[in-house]
């Protein structure tokens, strides 16, 4: 009889223990359940925020995503060696003397070349001697290093003339092309 009594004991502490066991993991179940809940709310939260900001972005074309700063210089593509292409739009004709495009969000802008740490399709604002308004212009060539800007301009003489050389900040307004373009 007493065995029996040490073996019900033995019995009723491990499903006591069973109990313990399993109420535990409930509520640690529960509580994961309760932070995953949280992380999927805070994951949701900043979804939300992105779309936001994107929608500000597209209602205001001309919010500053950064500004930089480098050299401005200007060249033609009648260039001794330059041949007329550019590198973003290789069948954009600039040999007739044309140093703009039309952009359907930003209308008319200068061409300019960048090195390829700006995406092709860019828009940008600068703030140059060339002009008391900013300039507006769209990445459309490569062949320069760094935050550093090349302007295309008419012709050779001009770019010597009025572009030199000159430090330039400029506002990236547009990073690359929209589905617009």
């Amino acid at each position: 009889m007493k065995k029996i009594k040490r073996y019900l004991n033995y019995i009723i502490k491990i499903n006591l223990l069973l109990v313990i066991i399993y109420v535990a993991n409930f509520t640690i179940s529960k509580e994961n359940t309760q932070l995953d809940s949280k992380a999927n709310q805070r994951v949701i939260n900043l979804s939300l925020m992105a779309m936001q900001l994107e929608k500000e972005i597209e209602q205001d074309p001309y919010q500053t995503i950064e500004s930089l700063e480098g050299d401005l210089t200007g060249y033609s593509a009648d260039c001794p060696l330059c041949s007329g292409k550019l590198a973003c739009m290789p069948s954009y004709n600039v040999l007739d003397g044309t140093d703009t495009y039309v952009d359907s969000v930003y209308g008319t802008v200068n061409i300019v070349a960048s090195s390829t740490k700006m995406p092709c399709g860019s828009i940008l604002r600068l703030e140059s001697k060339l002009s008391e308004e900013p300039i507006y212009a769209i990445v459309l060539d490569r062949g320069v290093l760094n935050n550093d800007l090349d302007l295309l301009t008419k012709s050779e003489d001009y770019a010597r003339k009025y572009v030199g050389r000159s430090s330039v900040k400029y506002d990236v307004l547009r990073k690359g092309w929209t589905k617009d373009n």
